[in-house]
């Protein structure tokens, strides 16, 4: 049976881990080459320890990548741009993992990233990476651009609301606290484990770049405002949004988890978490550790008509590498859920 044949650029970073240690176990895959300028010779498992025995792959430079059939771009934002004619020319679908091709609009990506994007004649043949929202559109792209994981939490939390016009359009107000391992695998002063360590610091109470991702994709053609803040708090995997909207009309709890049942039903990495006692009532990122599902709950305010609706995922796998390989499924005709099974553990 013929395996389709996949590379992935910038496979030392976090991302770029996870998605190799999910990869080398797809049925239908072959990993012909992993690339690390910094590690270059060495092998795979000196910088992902938890790949030891699993395989005796060695990195390589990025100068000597070989043709395949897809390429995973697992590199910092404002690189895949640059050198996006050398990886079109190494393989005919590309995955990219960075924020570089996730806005359709080049003046967006300008005003959210600070300066002009390198082919803005590009970004309309990617196609945005939330398997949920673009299914189909996905079954016969070339190109995908992997969404960010505050914005893919905080999209699927609230895009069935916005599609079917139930909430006020101009005060969204999400706050999303997220792991360590959001900020990748470069030290800065705020990783120091004791500036980091016990923390619950707002490092983008606003203007955070996810933001972009969210007007883009639950605006419907409407004038939407969406006020966005992110919080780092003391655990590694994982992310919690905390969306509070307010409905257009006194929905009732029934109600609204109809419209969540018909938007998400049938959706394999979607689960509704609502219980009505219990201490996991709601949606909690370390239950996902390792998996691919996104868990969304909510409650209505009896007092007024506000809805808080909370979704979690682990930001390294639904917010990156596993929502790509999800996305990568689609693209070849595979189930959906191949090499994504991870049920996740309890306790732990």
């Amino acid at each position: 049976m013929y395996k389709v044949k996949v590379s992935i650029v910038g496979a030392s970073g976090y991302t770029g881990g996870e998605l190799l240690r999910l990869l080398l176990f797809h049925p239908f895959v072959e990993v012909k080459q992993v690339t690390s300028e910094s590690y270059t010779g060495k092998f795979v498992h000196k910088v992902h320890p938890n790949l030891r025995k699993t395989t005796q792959m060695k990195f390589v430079s990025a100068s000597e990548l070989e043709t395949c059939d897809l390429v995973f771009l697992c590199l910092p934002h404002n690189s895949s741009q640059n050198k996006i004619d050398h990886y079109k020319s190494l393989a005919p679908k590309i995955i990219d993992l960075s924020a570089d091709f996730r806005l359709n609009d080049s003046s967006e990506y300008e005003k959210w990233y600070g300066h002009k994007h390198a082919h803005p004649e590009l970004l309309k043949e990617f196609v945005y990476g939330i398997p949920e929202l673009y299914r189909e559109e996905m079954k016969t792209a070339n190109y995908i651009s992997s969404a960010g994981c505050n914005a893919t939490a905080s999209i699927l939390g609230l895009y069935p609301l916005f599609k079917a016009g139930l909430v006020e359009e101009d005060r969204t107000v999400i706050e999303v606290k997220a792991g360590s391992s959001e900020g990748g695998n470069k030290v800065n002063d705020g990783s120091h484990h004791p500036e980091r360590s016990g923390v619950v610091r707002s490092y983008m109470p606003t203007k955070h770049r996810h933001t972009a991702e969210m007007h883009q994709e639950l605006s419907f053609g409407k004038n939407i405002h969406i006020h966005f803040s992110a919080t780092a708090i003391d655990i590694v995997r994982g992310l919690l949004a905390t969306c509070h909207v307010f409905l257009k009309n006194d929905l009732q709890e029934k109600e609204i988890w109809k419209v969540y049942r018909d938007a998400y039903g049938s959706e394999p990495f979607i689960r509704i978490v609502k219980e009505n006692d219990g201490i996991y009532r709601y949606p909690e990122p370390k239950l996902l550790s390792g998996t691919n599902y996104c868990d969304i709950g909510f409650k209505k305010d009896e007092f007024s008509n506000r809805l808080v609706v909370v979704s979690a995922i682990d930001n390294l796998m639904k917010g990156a590498a596993g929502q790509a390989l999800q996305a990568f499924n689609i693209m070849y005709g595979f189930d959906e859920r191949a090499g994504l099974e991870f049920p996740g553990l309890h306790p732990i």
